[in-house]
């Protein structure tokens, strides 16, 4: 968990930690500077279970995101963000998963999207997902949520995240990984993510310029690995077409 000032819905997020079904977990909360009461809501939580680290500066949150993998010491690495929750069950369910299949080395699932202001639960997905080899589907319709999923660890001592990006650094990632992994899909929503109007990700400015950054360093790759980019590239251009007009993402 990588907490940049994120007092206002911590307290649940941390709850849906610790009332996992499957008890062997430890949650690393990485303090990326936050100013606000984080560390103090945070410390209310006796749990010996959770491990406490503070940056010394402000970090990307994708660098913050390789600081707390390093102090990991399990097999698998989850991922949870202060305004989020999970569901009871979604540990158990993953490592079930994964300790019965030994070539698959990542999991992801549906969720809800949970509007903070309407207090309504959308399903993210609703349709089927593939399984296995996913990179053409997630370059047409990226819709992979890093706050499902579940990584064997030894995944990340090969790759990190790239450490430039504030907001994609996980689809960057992912999309990457996908190339070298097969992905196994849970149709079942495991997670809530809430939507409201202070979302890192929507963030458009930064959002259209690391995806910018990302093409620059990607197109050829991917292309000369014969996959197409026609929809990533028609879903840049409107991405970029909203911020021209000033709308929200």
């Amino acid at each position: 968990m990588n907490c940049r000032n994120g007092e206002k819905f911590l307290k649940k997020s941390i709850n849906s930690v610790i009332s996992q079904t499957y008890k062997n977990w430890e949650l690393i909360f990485f303090n990326n500077q936050s100013n606000d009461k984080s560390e103090s809501i945070l410390r209310k939580f006796k749990d010996k279970r959770i491990k406490y680290y503070k940056s010394n500066k402000i970090l990307n949150l994708y660098e913050a995101r390789n600081k707390a993998i390093s102090k990991t010491k399990g097999k698998y690495i989850t991922f949870i963000d202060t305004d989020d929750w999970w569901i009871r069950s979604k540990l158990k369910k993953q490592v079930k998963y994964l300790s019965i299949h030994k070539n698959i080395n990542f999991i992801y699932s549906n969720l809800y999207i949970f509007n903070q202001k309407t207090k309504k639960n959308n399903l993210y997905i609703k349709k089927i997902m593939p399984n296995g080899n996913v990179t053409q589907k997630l370059l047409d319709n990226y819709n992979l949520a890093i706050l499902t999923v579940m990584i064997n660890k030894k995944i990340f001592s090969k790759k990190k995240f790239n450490k430039r990006y504030n907001i994609i650094g996980d689809f960057d990632f992912f999309i990457n990984l996908s190339l070298e992994e097969k992905f196994f899909y849970l149709k079942e929503p495991l997670a809530f993510y809430r939507n409201h109007d202070e979302n890192y990700s929507k963030k458009i400015n930064i959002f259209t310029k690391e995806l910018d950054d990302w093409s620059k360093l990607n197109f050829k790759k991917f292309s000369k690995l014969n996959y197409s980019l026609k929809k990533f590239k028609f879903f840049f251009y409107k991405i970029k077409i909203k911020k021209f007009l000033g709308w929200k993402l």
